[in-house]
């Protein structure tokens, strides 16, 4: 056995405790009233920044904070606001449909289901673990491109696809930390372990769980 690593359940134990002490608190990034505002918000967060989508939405909420509202806004409407969070075509399209959806089929309520939220026009399988898990409390881990990273990073997956990693940390990690630990891990990888400021050389994180990584650690895109 070679001791040049941390064994995956000693690194597990380590990245656990870490983040705990780093992150007790983990406020959700995005800015949102309830569950439909934060459906609204995640799905406007595909491909943009929280804090692009914190200042866009206040804007949105202003034109229309729920389903019944926001199915009577046009889309052009819908996209003038939301236009510097990228992909306004598609996102404000989608914006407009799922309002309309909820209105005729949920009563106006989101649904607390993983396949109606996936089925719902704009809201793939992240989205909808990011709205069981934040706004209704079930136990989900929602994989974007940090955890993606740094899961490779730190020896929990090999990476071969975002749907491969979120199946290797639910395995690894209890179901009870889920929802915390994938905004921690969001935290630390935004904080500590970039694209660009670790290599899976650099951060305490990376150091402890492989103290003898002398070369980069390539990792697979999402």
């Amino acid at each position: 056995m070679s001791s040049n690593h941390l064994l995956k359940a000693d690194r597990v134990a380590f990245i656990l405790d870490r983040l705990e002490s780093l992150y007790p608190e983990t406020p959700i990034p995005l800015d949102h009233l309830d569950p439909y505002t934060l459906l609204v918000a995640v799905l406007l967060s595909a491909q943009c920044t929280d804090e692009r989508v914190n200042q866009v939405t206040p804007n949105l909420w202003k034109l229309a904070d729920n389903p019944a509202d926001m199915a009577t806004r046009s889309v052009e409407e819908i996209r003038e606001v939301i236009r510097p969070c990228g992909l306004s075509p598609q996102k404000s399209k989608a914006i407009k449909r799922l309002s309309e959806i909820l209105m005729e089929e949920y009563d106006g309520e989101v649904p607390a289901d993983m396949e109606a939220l996936e089925a719902l026009p704009g809201v793939g399988h992240k989205t909808a673990s990011v709205v069981m898990a934040q706004a209704f409390g079930v136990p989900a881990f929602p994989v974007d491109t940090h955890i993606h990273r740094l899961a490779q990073r730190w020896g929990l997956s090999s990476g071969k696809s975002v749907a491969q990693t979120e199946k290797d940390l639910k395995r690894l990690f209890p179901e009870d930390k889920w929802n915390k630990l994938h905004l921690q891990i969001i935290f630390y990888g935004r904080e500590f372990c970039s694209a660009r400021g670790c290599d899976g050389t650099v951060c305490e994180i990376c150091t402890t769980c492989y103290p003898n990584r002398k070369k980069p650690k390539k990792t697979k895109k999402a």
